[in-house]
């Protein structure tokens, strides 16, 4: 979760009723009366009464309870038979739900006294301590008048507004308004006549509270206030970015260069000494005068470029050199050498140093530093290429952009704990990017680079490259339309350029090779995940997941933010809302049901309060005893301040490179807890390293502790959730522009461009001889908090053994997930770990999964989550997803429904949303049902060759995920094609990615070539007469996502069921999608879906059709019993005239032809498969008119041939033709 902004300070607010309805009305004020603002109102909650219309959260206000107002705002929305109906269920139902709430909490946790309302009748997220008992009897005959005269007022008020609406404009009377009136106004004179007979409505004092450490300041009773540390300790000094600094040094007009010398060829390759070409420039730190350059052929598509200083010690290794336990260089291929390379390398020192990298097979520059001074400080690198007009460029991550990068744009790589902002700085550091080119080629073969191809009709044929930095430091690189630049903080130049020549060649390259291969996931995975922050207790997770049961939607995973901590620490369940015996007996049941369960682990760790015996926190003394973390410069324990007030942060850097015993210590942690809470994967968050203060801000602060952050977090009182998707206000005008506008004054809409503040007074600095400024670095990246030491670890952060954060800042999210990694080793001997994180770095991927971050409830970032999917299909991370329908701000079931969708086609799917926002579980509208069902049972149709392609990435680097560009080399008008994507190489997704829309525009790839694409509905060809590079309309109806299956490509299916297990239990079926030639290949991969070494235990099973016949062949030892039922052959162009399995030839009964749809189905396959599908070899065959004499395939063992000179099966075809006349 990211910081929330920065809203004005609340004081807590105590306010004492006589009822629990009423009690209950002062929950849903103090939580912003957030509802489900529909479209239309019959598609309100389901839970709901339909005629209940709800209002936005806008027309409350915090410190504002007036009742009156309130009844008036719902009167003058024209609600008033809506007004009476809730105000009915405030006072009949909640109070009723409330002493049952409160009972239930009584016998589960075994405590009387406070006790906690957590879920109103609407589904409310906020949290409301209720101090003393619904049966203590402590009523006041005070109280008591005052509820009878508020229930008499009430009615009053109702009659008068009655009245006052009987006439309106033109003199038109309105009867129904009056009779509404009559009725309310008699309810309410007849409750305050009940009012006294209500023994169960006892004197309640409600509080406003959180459900996280305390209150924002004031005094809470029963308690001691809790500290809130200023604003302005997380803002740093006023800094700004170079790129936007008119004051800032060019240091290509300054520096002198290099000059190379001493070059020696070695058999690999060439090393050369580097010497300054002239006086030290000394611009963002100290000029290294004397380095190294190694130049490495390592495979024969791979070159490696190495500069660094020639001189290094103990005291400065760390500086440049990344050691290679933490991020492994790759080693050469034994026979690589400069003739097997497919590229070549040359450098020149006219007028100083460069390199310059080309194709051998084309001749095109790759990457050229000529014409570019190469400059290297001890803070400071920088270097450069040109580029081709108007070039293509992908990767540079994490940034939210488009796919296509664009020529003018600067990408700043330094993790950050931030929303999802578009174009700033994120949550992890990816320094590859490809680079793809287009050409023409005339007859003699020579290729013509191609800026702008417009001629659709033309022949192109496309080249791409890639190039790695292997560098932690914080960076930039600027796009320019001549060229990429890049600057880092520090470390060294460890380029790796890859030929490919196509990107996906590279990207399996840079796994196989540089990185590391993706991790398999545990096939469970892959179904639909459910969380949110605001599941304030068991109870209302129960609840969730029985509600998904209720509605049949699958739920395969159900997920806890940070509201089930103790606190908001990790290892510890809040032992009143998440205890122990309680989550043991839901746990028991969820995974009875074959169901599984994911808990958030923050990256900080809470330091207790020396001064208060009760907030003693184990965890922290046993990390303490581990010498597990970070530290200040002078040895003291390095104080920040997370979700649970100050804390310290675990040093996996000192791990890796000093022995000390923090992955020990994490490992033993987790164990521990397993022992406690059976969770199933964990998910990292804050993970950057985030801190919200700068600097060791806790030290001297402890027994403040717990203290809680400068803002109000999501659901606390004051603030306000208040904005919602783009174009709201058309349905909803009211409503939506009146939350929109206070919206934007609290928390502006992200934007494309970089501001730069208004005052004109900045911290600079400048170098120091033989010193790193670390804090203040004198050259200012473009970070999105400023400083570097703003909202994260200070840069001065000390690991053991004397190294500092300034040179690892980008390897915390990196590390952690490796030692969770093998914590779940520990915890799951021999599966899989499941890891999500959100902080990552290259090779990541490895150990963990990666989620978008905190994005935004907007149409814009449904589709930025495309772009962010493909580019960490290049970064090496298959389980890939985004929040969907939003994490931050309100969804509206429009929005909802497609991101379900379109999530459905995504790796990693979850639905998650912030505190404090509206419920946004697929069913809470019934449209977002329909849609989530009818797009889930594709998903889980698919589960088996999605489960395949990950099988894929994990053992050789293919991706999950593709761009269409990647699959059609060829066309150069997909190159920023990035609203539609291919999952694997046979699924092509459209979505509809616009407000109001009921169609969308897409293309269909590789018609020029032949290429037949089919509608997965209608199983008819979707394609036809469609030209090269053609915008096609699309109809797209809410709840309706196209999805293509690519001719050439076999898909194997399996029935869904309600989850994972239930749906590998059921029968398979298969789907062949011929091409033109009437072929199709494909592939599936079993095992037992867990296993971390499943070893011979495995199975893949290959699907091959030519000449009209479907041919299997299994290899391997994993068992799977279950039957085939169907096999559906789509482009079949006439109608068979028998169809045939090995030597069983089926009866009419048994298959069916559709002329229109043109596709072949048979079914009832049940009784020719009994040992399983994937058992044994079969062949499945049919004939037609036109080729009844071929030799379509020439198989053996048992399968049927047509052959002609096969007179043995031509004779069981005559039999079969017969029985086709009988049947």
């Amino acid at each position: 979760m990211m910081r929330p902004g920065k809203i004005g300070q609340t004081q807590l607010e105590r306010i004492t009723f006589t009822t629990t309805g009423l009690a209950w009305m002062t929950q849903i004020y103090g939580s912003q009366l957030q509802a489900q603002v529909q479209q239309q109102p019959h598609e309100a909650h389901p839970n709901l009464n339909p005629i209940a219309v709800p209002v936005a959260g806008s027309y409350l206000r915090h410190r504002d309870f007036d009742i009156f107002k309130l009844l008036y705002q719902f009167w003058t929305l024209n609600y008033p038979l809506q007004a009476a109906v809730l105000l009915a269920q405030l006072l009949f139902v909640n109070p009723v739900y409330a002493a049952s709430k409160s009972r239930r909490n009584d016998s589960s946790s075994g405590k009387s006294g406070t006790q906690l309302v957590s879920k109103s009748f609407l589904d409310f997220d906020g949290v409301y301590q209720l101090e003393g008992s619904f049966g203590d009897n402590l009523r006041a005959s005070t109280y008591l008048g005052i509820s009878i005269f508020l229930y008499c007022l009430l009615g009053i008020f109702f009659i008068s507004q009655g009245l006052r609406g009987i006439r309106q404009v033109g003199g038109t009377v309105k009867p129904g308004l009056l009779v509404m009136a009559v009725f309310t106004s008699a309810s309410f004179f007849l409750l305050a006549a009940l009012v006294p007979q209500w023994t169960s409505a006892q004197h309640v004092s409600v509080v406003a509270t959180s459900s996280g450490p305390g209150v924002l300041s004031g005094t809470v009773a029963g308690d001691s206030p809790m500290f809130t540390f200023p604003a302005s300790a997380d803002i740093g000094p006023n800094v700004l970015p170079n790129i936007f600094d008119p004051q800032a040094v060019n240091v290509q007009s300054v520096c002198p260069g290099y000059t190379a010398a001493n070059a020696q060829k070695t058999e690999k390759g060439l090393t050369a000494d580097l010497t300054l070409a002239g006086p030290p420039c000394n611009v963002y730190g100290n000029d290294i005068e004397h380095l190294k350059l190694t130049i490495e052929f390592q495979a024969d598509n791979r070159i490696n470029v190495q500069i660094q200083p020639r001189y290094t010690g103990p005291g400065n290794e760390t500086w440049f050199i990344l050691p290679e336990v933490l991020v492994p260089r790759p080693e050469a291929e034994p026979d690589a050498n400069a003739a097997r390379s497919k590229l070549e390398i040359s450098w020149s020192n006219e007028p100083t140093f460069s390199f310059t990298v080309k194709r051998k097979e084309t001749g095109d520059v790759l990457f050229t530093t000529e014409g570019r001074v190469l400059v290297y400080e001890d803070q400071f690198i920088e270097f450069g290429s040109s580029l081709p007009e108007n070039y293509n460029l992908y990767g540079l991550g994490e940034v939210m952009h488009g796919f296509r990068l664009g020529n003018n744009l600067t990408r700043t790589l330094f993790a950050a704990d931030v929303g999802d902002n578009l174009d700033a700085n994120i949550y992890g550091n990816h320094p590859i990017y490809l680079d793809t080119r287009y050409f023409t080629k005339d007859e003699s073969g020579k290729l013509s680079y191609v800026s702008d191809p417009a001629d659709k009709n033309a022949k192109y044929v496309s080249y791409t490259n890639g190039v790695f930095l292997r560098n932690a430091h914080a960076q930039e690189v600027l796009l320019r339309p001549e060229g990429i630049t890049w600057r880092t903080l520090g470390g060294s130049i460890d380029l790796y350029f890859f030929e490919g020549p196509f990107a996906q060649d590279i990207i399996k390259s840079y796994q196989l090779s540089t990185v590391g291969l993706p991790a398999m996931q545990q096939y469970w995975t892959l179904g639909f995940h459910q969380c949110r922050w605001g599941y304030s207790n068991w109870t209302v997770v129960k609840d969730v997941v029985d509600n998904f049961r209720k509605f049949g939607i699958p739920l395969e995973t159900i997920w806890t933010d940070i509201d089930y901590m103790k606190g908001y620490r990790d290892f510890e369940n809040d032992p009143d809302q998440f205890s122990y015996e309680e989550g043991a007996r839901f746990l028991e049941e969820l995974h009875k049901n074959h169901q599984h369960y994911v808990p958030i682990v923050d990256s900080a760790i809470y330091v207790p309060n020396p001064d208060k015996p009760e907030d003693d926190y184990e965890p922290y003394h046993r990390g303490l005893e581990a010498d597990a973390f970070i530290m200040n410069p002078d040895g003291s324990l390095y104080i920040g301040a997370v979700w649970p007030g100050y804390t310290v942060f675990p040093d996996w850097i000192g791990a890796a490179l000093n022995g000390t015993g923090t992955v020990g210590w994490w490992t033993d942690e987790f164990v521990r807890y397993y022992k406690k809470v059976a969770f199933d994967g964990i998910w990292i968050d804050m993970s950057e390293v985030a801190s919200f203060c700068i600097g060791s801000c806790g030290t001297g602060n402890l027994t403040l502790n717990p203290v809680h952050p400068p803002w109000g977090l999501p659901g606390e009182p004051g603030a306000l959730v208040l904005d919602y998707p783009e174009g709201f206000e058309k349905t909803n005008a009211s409503e939506a522009s009146s939350a929109t506008s206070v919206y934007k004054t609290q928390n502006p809409d992200p934007t494309t461009t970089a501001s730069t503040t208004s005052t004109t007074s900045y911290l600079r600095t400048t170098p120091t001889p033989g010193v790193r400024n670390i804090n203040y670095p004198p050259y200012v990246i473009n970070n999105f908090h400023g400083d570097i030491g703003t909202h994260a670890l200070s840069p001065n952060g000390t690991h053991h053994g004397g190294t500092v954060d300034y040179d690892f800042h980008n390897l915390f999210g990196h590390q952690i997930l490796h030692a969770t990694y093998q914590a779940l080793l520990k915890v799951f001997e021999g599966k899989r770990p499941f890891i999500i994180g959100r902080s990552t770095f290259a090779g990541s991927g490895k150990w963990a999964g990666h989620w978008g971050g905190d994005n935004y409830s907007l149409w814009a970032f449904l589709y930025f989550s495309i772009p962010q999917a493909l580019s960490f299909s290049i970064f090496g991370f298959p389980m890939f997803g985004v929040d969907t329908c939003g994490f931050n701000g309100n969804t509206d079931h429009e929005l909802c429904s497609r991101w379900m969708q379109l999530s459905a086609f995504f790796p990693f799917y979850r639905n998650h949303n912030v505190r404090g926002a509206i419920s946004q579980e697929p069913y809470v509208w019934s449209s977002v049902i329909d849609a989530s069902k009818k797009a889930m049972r594709i998903r889980y149709l698919l589960l088996p060759y999605m489960y395949t392609l990950m099988a894929q990435a994990s053992l050789s680097g293919d991706t999950v995920m593709r761009a269409l560009s990647w699959e059609f080399p060829q066309e150069p008008w997909l190159a920023d094609a990035d609203r539609q994507f291919m999952l694997g190489s046979a699924v092509m997704v459209t979505p509809c990615l616009v407000q109001g829309a009921n169609t969308v525009d897409g293309v269909f790839p590789g018609v020029g070539d032949g290429t037949i694409w089919y509608d997965w509905y209608t199983y008819k060809a979707a394609s036809e007469g469609v030209q090269p590079g053609e915008n096609v309309t699309i109809d797209a109806p809410l709840g309706h996502i196209p999805v293509f299956l690519r001719g050439g490509h076999v898909i194997p299916v399996q029935e869904p069921g309600m989850t994972t297990t239930e749906s590998r239990q059921n029968e398979w079926s298969v789907i062949v999608a011929l091409d033109g030639a009437g072929k199709a290949n494909g592939t599936l991969y079993l095992d037992d879906g867990e296993s971390l070494e499943p070893g011979e235990n495995v199975k893949w099973v290959d699907f091959t059709v030519e000449k009209n016949s479907f041919r299997v062949t299994p290899q391997g030892k994993y068992l799977d019993r279950n039957s085939l039922a169907n096999v559906t052959i789509l482009g079949v162009a006439e109608a068979p005239l028998g169809v045939a399995i090995n030597s069983h030839l089926l009866g009419s009964a048994s298959w069916s032809y559709d002329s229109e749809g043109k596709f072949l189905s048979v079914t009832e396959l049940q009784d020719n498969f009994k040992e399983g599908a994937w058992a044994s070899n079969w062949t499945l065959s049919w004939n037609s008119a036109s080729n009844s004499g071929s030799s379509p395939v020439q198989g053996g063992g048992g399968r049927l041939e047509f052959s002609t000179p096969n007179l043995l099966h031509a004779a069981a075809f005559g039999i079969l033709f017969g029985r086709m006349f009988v049947v």
